[in-house]
């Protein structure tokens, strides 16, 4: 080898190590730790601290007494607070309904009085069994006094022993065996127990509608839920969901259509909740929920399909069960067949906050899925972001001739009241229901696809938990394959630039190979050329 080899490669090696020493301080100079989220540490700082009340109710002499019935002790709540009856009392936790604007239709009055959904059904004609989630007293009937203020329920939100339970099928009122006397000198401020009483397991067991709320939560680690969890925020519901005068914000979206009251994680976190602006600008049209929360039903599975079609089996003339992997019934008797999953990716929709609901004598096409409660919403809506959702699918019975939803009495005490649950007889139950509601039936029913919208609130994940860039941009399995009314980088195509960006590509390749080819050339000539040289100075 040459000596203007050897010191072309010396030079070259020093080359390299001097680079690879500029390279590591340069690293070190501009390289910067991530900065702390000062508006995440000032909202952790915040909630650190828990209320605790200044008042004992085991001291009051009021409450020292036996209490015979629930009603006594509403009205030893109401000595004290003795105005109180009427925040309750114009609440829609009271009433089952509230005002709402429903687009084309003007002001309706819905709630869980008069909706239908694609679970239970209904609650009309079966009050005395829905009942045990209202927060009341005897309603027993359509007829319920929603003036009687003794029929308040004040327990059923404010018990801090955990004893307090309402009976099953038993009007509202608490079961036998609840110590009145105990439970009324442990109250305070509502927790995660109380609420979940009612909202864990709306429609007949624990997660059944929600998909995100189940005992789950309780306790539960930063994995299942950041904000509720014992190892993190370890917030209660009312945290979020702030009450003024019993009116708590936060409207189920199965029996509400108007875009107020509601709870948003930007009262709390603002619109700028990221460190980075480029995350900072997806917030425009992309709710927190669609990336912090890539699945539900983490702890519990959930009900994801209802078909009322295969009720009424029996065995040796009796109703029967059967269940799934999960030990979660999967056909029953009296309800149907159902489909459970655990750990579900939501699926997603454009939504501003209103909704359209079905509404009690809404004729349908029963050639499609009739959808109960359709969520509005599109890209070019300036108030619509891209929201995740548990969609509940059933199929229930509804009037061939009429082309109504039916709403059948499902639930009484005993057989031969046209009950379905008691006597298996869907066409005594349909018309037992419908002359409840006062609407026609033909005596002929058939069974109707439908289709339930559940919003995902709960359930939000660790930050490094959450879904990547590449989760809805890409073009194989972008979470957002379904929402085709915009164009999302990474996971659409468009002609005109791929083709230039193919033939960039392309000419890209080519400039590579020519200046990699005009290298080697002048690589072997200069090398030629040193061996001419060298051999002229030999």
């Amino acid at each position: 080898m040459s000596k203007k080899m050897s010191g072309r490669m010396a030079r070259n090696i020093l080359l390299v190590f001097l680079y690879t020493i500029i390279g590591l301080l340069a690293i070190n100079l501009f390289h910067k730790e991530e900065e702390p989220n000062l508006k995440l540490e000032s909202l952790r700082n915040k909630y650190a601290i828990k209320d605790s009340s200044s008042v004992d109710h085991s001291k009051f002499t009021e409450l020292q007494k036996e209490f015979k019935s629930p009603q006594e002790v509403t009205l030893a709540c109401l000595e004290c607070h003795n105005e109180t009856h009427k925040e309750i009392m114009a609440s829609s936790h009271w009433n089952w309904e509230r005002a709402s604007y429903i687009e084309g239709r003007g002001i309706k009055s819905i709630g869980k009085k008069n909706i239908i959904n694609n679970f239970c059904i209904g609650t009309e004609g079966n009050e005395q069994a829905c009942s045990k989630c209202h927060i009341g007293y005897g309603m027993t009937g359509d007829q319920y006094d929603f003036n009687n203020k003794k029929n308040v329920d004040c327990m059923v939100c404010h018990d801090q022993s955990d004893e307090y339970i309402k009976g099953s099928a038993m009007a509202g009122y608490p079961a036998r065996n609840v110590n009145l006397k105990k439970v009324a000198r442990s109250v305070g401020n509502p927790t995660k127990s109380n609420c979940g009483a009612c909202h864990f397991n709306g429609g007949g067991g624990n997660n059944v509608k929600h998909g995100d709320l189940e005992t789950g939560t309780l306790g539960c680690t930063r994995e299942v839920d950041v904000h509720m969890a014992g190892n993190g925020m370890d917030l209660e519901c009312v945290d979020c969901h702030q009450t003024r005068h019993h009116n708590i914000t936060g409207q189920l979206y199965s029996v509400s259509s108007n875009n107020i009251n509601r709870a948003t994680c930007e009262e709390c976190h603002t619109t700028t909740p990221h460190m980075s602006e480029l995350l900072n600008t997806h917030t425009a049209k992309v709710s927190c929920q669609a990336c912090h929360i890539p699945v539900f039903a983490k702890v519990n599975a959930t009900k994801m399909e209802w078909d009322w079609s295969q009720a009424g089996k029996l065995k040796d003339g009796k109703p029967y069960f059967e269940e799934d992997s999960m030990g979660n019934h999967s056909y029953m008797s009296i309800k149907g067949r159902f489909r459970w999953e655990k750990n579900v990716k939501p699926e997603y929709v454009w939504f501003n906050g209103n909704a359209k609901h079905y509404l009690l004598g809404d004729t349908i096409d029963d050639t499609k899925v009739v959808v109960l409660n359709q969520l509005l919403g599109s890209h070019d809506d300036p108030e619509s972001k891209i929201i995740p959702v548990k969609v509940h699918r059933g199929n229930q019975i509804y009037d061939k001739k009429y082309k109504i939803l039916i709403q059948p009495k499902l639930w009484a005490p005993n057989k031969g009241d046209s009950a379905y649950w008691k006597d298996f007889d869907w066409n005594k139950a349909a018309a037992a229901g419908m002359k409840t509601i006062g609407l026609p039936y033909s005596g002929e029913y058939g069974f109707v696809k439908t289709a339930m919208y559940w919003p995902v609130n709960h359930m939000v994940s660790p930050k490094e938990k959450s879904l990547s860039c590449s989760a809805c941009h890409n073009r194989t399995d972008s979470r957002l394959a379904a929402l085709t009314d915009f164009y999302l980088p990474g996971r659409d195509g468009h002609d005109l630039l791929d083709q230039i960006g193919k033939i960039t590509i392309f000419m890209a390749i080519i400039g590579v190979i020519i200046h990699g080819a005009a290298r080697i050339f002048s690589s072997l000539k200069l090398e030629q050329e040193e061996k001419r040289n060298g051999g002229s100075d030999n």
